[in-house]
Order: C-alpha cells, then sequence, then structure tokens
C-alpha cells in the first residue's frame, strides 16, 4: 500500500473524525480503570490514599501506606449501545478483556515518631485510562441523500484536477491531489470517479460546479462504527508524611493513545431520477499519542474522624499522528457497480494537542476501623481544550468550535466501605457533567458501582461491579455536508479483580 505525507489542515479540514472536536474531547477524558476496590468506590479515593490507584487521584496517597505494597487488576467489559435513526432501532453489544492496572509503592521510614518527616513514599505505576474498544449500528429510512457530503466537498474543485488522464490510474490521482490540493480534492475525485457527482458542463476542464446522479426521496441508510484501542499512562510518584497529620506528594505521568476506527455508510434507493441506486463508503482512521502531565496534591488528617484532599493536575500535552484510508462502491440498477478504492494511505502531520487542567477537592470521614464514607468533586474545563502544529497545519476553525461548544464541567464521586473482620464491603455513585454546552450531543453520564475483598493477611484479593450510562448524537461525517446522526444511548458495565500484596 502507497504512503504520502498529507498536510491536510493546512488546506481543508478533514470530516473523517480526525483532528476534529470529538476526538480532541475523548483524548481529553481520562477515566482512571483502576483497582477493584478503587472502583467499587467510583473512585472516591483523593482524601483517603492508601490505593494503587489512589495516586492517580491524589499523589499524596502513597504516603499513607504503611508498609510497600503492590497490585495487578485485571477486568471484563461490556458495553451496550441503543442506536436510534429515525424510523429505525438497533442493540449492538461488544465484550472486551483490559489489564487495567499494575503498580508498587515503595515506603521508606524516617524519623517515625517524631516531628518533621516521618517516611518517603515512591511509587510506580500502569494505569489504563480509557477503553477505546466500541461498536455501534444505525439504521434507518431518512430524506437526506450521502451525495451532500460529496456535493460539499466537490463544489469549487475545477473537473479537470479530478479526471484521469491517460497511463493514469486511481492511485496516482488520489496520491496527487492530497499532496497537492488536500482532502476536499480527494473527495471530490472519489465522487466523480464513482459517478455519484457529475459536472454540470462536462466540456469545460475549467468546471467547477456538480450535480448529484441521485435523485431526491427516502433512502434506507446504515451505519457502522468499530473502534479498538486504550489510552493509558505510566507514573512515577513521590510522597512525604510530615508531622504525623499531613501528607504530600508528586506524580510525573507519560501517557499514550492507540486508537483505531472503522467507519461504514450504505445507502440504497429507487427513487426516480436515480441513476446511482447503492452507495458503500468505507474509512479507516488511525491514531497514536504520546504525552506528558504533571500532578501534585496533599492530604491532612484534620482529626481522627475527618481527612481532607487536594490535587491539581497539569493539562496533558500530546503529539498525535493520524492516518486514514478510504473506498467508495456504488452500484446502478442499469450500469452495475463501480469501485475506488485507493491503495494510499493519507498521513497526517504530526500535531499537538493540549487538554484542560484538573483540580480536585476531597473529604473523607472515618469511623474507626469499622468502616468509611469519602467525597471528591473535580472540576475541567474542556474549552480550554487547543490544537497546534508546527507543521503547516491550521486549527483556528476546529479551536474556534471547541471554545463555542465546550464548557467547563464538574464530576462528584462518592464512596463508602464497611469492614466486618477480613471481610470489606464497597458501595460508590459518580456524576459526570457533559463538556457540551448543549448537552444533547453528549450527556451527563451516571455510575453506580459495588464491590467486595478479603484480607489473606499478606495478600488481598478484590472483586467490583460497576455500570454506567451515557447518551450522545453519533454525527456520521462531523462537520459536513451531510449532517445526519443517530442518537445513541450506552450502557457500560465491568467486572473488575485485583490480587494485591504487602511487602
Amino acid at each position: 500500500m502507497k504512503k504520502l505525507f498529507l498536510f491536510i489542515c493546512a488546506l481543508s479540514m478533514s470530516f473523517l473524525n480526525a483532528q476534529d472536536i470529538t476526538d480532541a474531547l475523548q483524548y481529553s477524558q481520562q477515566n482512571i480503570m483502576g483497582t477493584a476496590r478503587f472502583r467499587a468506590m467510583s473512585g472516591a479515593f483523593g482524601a483517603l490514599g492508601g490505593d494503587l490507584s489512589a495516586l492517580q487521584i491524589n499523589p499524596a496517597g502513597s504516603a499513607v501506606f504503611l508498609d510497600s505494597y503492590g497490585s495487578v487488576t485485571l477486568s471484563t467489559s461490556r458495553i451496550d449501545n441503543d442506536a436510534s435513526y429515525f424510523d429505525g432501532f438497533r442493540n449492538n453489544s461488544s465484550t472486551n478483556l483490559n489489564f487495567n492496572q499494575l503498580g508498587a509503592v515503595f515506603i521508606y521510614e524516617y524519623n517515625k515518631d517524631s516531628k518533621g518527616v516521618n517516611k518517603f513514599s515512591l511509587g510506580l505505576a500502569y494505569d489504563q485510562t480509557a477503553d477505546n474498544a466500541d461498536e455501534v449500528f444505525a439504521f434507518g429510512r431518512s430524506t437526506n441523500s450521502i451525495d451532500s457530503y460529496f456535493i460539499n466537498e466537490a463544489q469549487g474543485v475545477p473537473l479537470d484536477l479530478i479526471t484521469l488522464r491517460s497511463g493514469e490510474d486511481i492511485d496516482d490521482l488520489y496520491s496527487f491531489l492530497g499532496e497537492t490540493e488536500g482532502f476536499s480534492a480527494q473527495q471530490a475525485f472519489l465522487g466523480h470517479e464513482s459517478f455519484l457527482i457529475e459536472a454540470n458542463d462536462l466540456n469545460d476542464p475549467d468546471n467547477t460546479s456538480y450535480f448529484s446522479n441521485i435523485g431526491s426521496g427516502v433512502f434506507d441508510q446504515e451505519f457502522f462504527i468499530e473502534s479498538r484501542g486504550l489510552n493509558g499512562k505510566f507514573t512515577l510518584n513521590g510522597g512525604a508524611q510530615i508531622n504525623q497529620n499531613y501528607y504530600v506528594g508528586f506524580n510525573l505521568n507519560s501517557h499514550f493513545i492507540s486508537y483505531d476506527k472503522i467507519t461504514q455508510f450504505y445507502e440504497r434507493n429507487n427513487n426516480p431520477g436515480s441513476t446511482i441506486n447503492e452507495v458503500i463508503f468505507t474509512n479507516k482512521l488511525s491514531t497514536t499519542g504520546a504525552g506528558f502531565s504533571a500532578q501534585i496534591g496533599g492530604i491532612a488528617k484534620v482529626s481522627e474522624m475527618v481527612r481532607l484532599g487536594a490535587s491539581f493536575e497539569t493539562p496533558t500535552w500530546y503529539y498525535i499522528e493520524e492516518e486514514t484510508t478510504q473506498r467508495l462502491e456504488t452500484f446502478s440498477d442499469a450500469d452495475g457497480r463501480a469501485i475506488v478504492n485507493p491503495r494510499v494511505v493519507n498521513l497526517f502531520p504530526e500535531y499537538r494537542l493540549r487538554t484542560p487542567l484538573k483540580a480536585t477537592g476531597s473529604v473523607a470521614f472515618l469511623f474507626g476501623q469499622q468502616g468509611l464514607i469519602s467525597l471528591d468533586y473535580s472540576y475541567k474545563d474542556y474549552s480550554s481544550i487547543k490544537l497546534s502544529s508546527d507543521q503547516g497545519a491550521i486549527f483556528s476553525e476546529v479551536n474556534r468550535e471547541i471554545s463555542n461548544n465546550l464548557q467547563g464541567a464538574s464530576t462528584i464521586n462518592l464512596g463508602t466501605e464497611w469492614r466486618n473482620g477480613q471481610w470489606s464491603i464497597r458501595g460508590g455513585f459518580s456524576y459526570e457533567e457533559s463538556p457540551y454546552e448543549n448537552d444533547l450531543f453528549f450527556g451527563d453520564r451516571i455510575g453506580y458501582s459495588i464491590g467486595a475483598g478479603y484480607n489473606f493477611g499478606k495478600f488481598k484479593f478484590d472483586v467490583a461491579y460497576d455500570y454506567s450510562e451515557q447518551q450522545r448524537e453519533e454525527e456520521f461525517f462531523p462537520g459536513s455536508g451531510f449532517t445526519n446522526f443517530a442518537v445513541v444511548d450506552s450502557y457500560r458495565d465491568n467486572f473488575t479483580f485485583t490480587l494485591a500484596m504487602g511487602f
């Protein structure tokens, strides 16, 4: 397969979900998958510490450990998507196995019973921050055709530019257009070469206006999305206990993104005047990224019963690379099938993504050895997300869309744990406000969790179940002339298992 560097943003924005507001938001959200104890309490650990995943909320939590400690976590996740699209409704579900977490904290005692520094802690951890596996299938009958996508892209593109010359093949011209003219010219070529659109004046090589070979009426449509991959981070943590009642800590985090998404759109019509009766449009997006962030935090023992915590996480500065492939197939009841399948990978120039900073305040109430209740409140201003590049890409339009459509969002996590002998019973609740000003695009997320653990002495085993639900609008081709979308209700549940050991 051929490859080319395509400086797409300098010429035309991509409508393949590459470098748009949807994925900028996705990469800016972190959902620590975490240990079973962490998930059973819905992640409300900012004033508690004493858990490897708690370090990701408040770095001071490492100094709360009494002894050196390590844990490893696995989970199974299931997501059900109910997609409503005009008169159609479809449920699609998928399952996935995740290696959520691995880490250890090493405790070094120092002046244990005196004032000043009582001990130091050093932590090393890996945490998964997002599971990108997902599947959505939508179908229904619409009065809008996919032809509007190609018509919108083609207007203003000269006919001579998208017409094959003698001895030139599809790969060569598609590659040339990407290198010299940009994404819109490539889409115009796909539509023209598949006979989906036609020039108003076939005899004028300078023609820049086009019409559709699909007649108006109703269209039976299907849209399928399949995505894979995960996001995660590696953390170097340091902490200290001071004057018995205060804990401080910091994290240096190295992040990564691995994301692949395939979309396939199908349309069928029997409308009068249509010379094209079927369309199949397939796109694949692959994203890789690496980033860096830092965190600081503190925990204070206000009394034997009350703990307070506060932490601050800098923005994550990502460097991201993306590539796409495309295939368009049309069918005419009269003339047969046309396939335009460029064997070319479009390589987008590397760009930078700056995510929002995050502030968290926490309080916990401890009832001796019997139990506890913990509450975390976090805030992130998603309108501060910013894309930029050193390689000629221009993101002013996307950044303006982010600023106009996203907002500051609050997250509340509430958790509790109660002990009876060697057993622990846990529960939790979480609420995450929509980052969109209009929450019809992306709704609030609500979650519940329960779990249990058993202390064998040196070893501990924990299990958790958590459930969340959220509604969103899944736009098929964001920012394009084809504005159709499905309403998707997502229900996700997870079983998590952690084996931990003190040493």
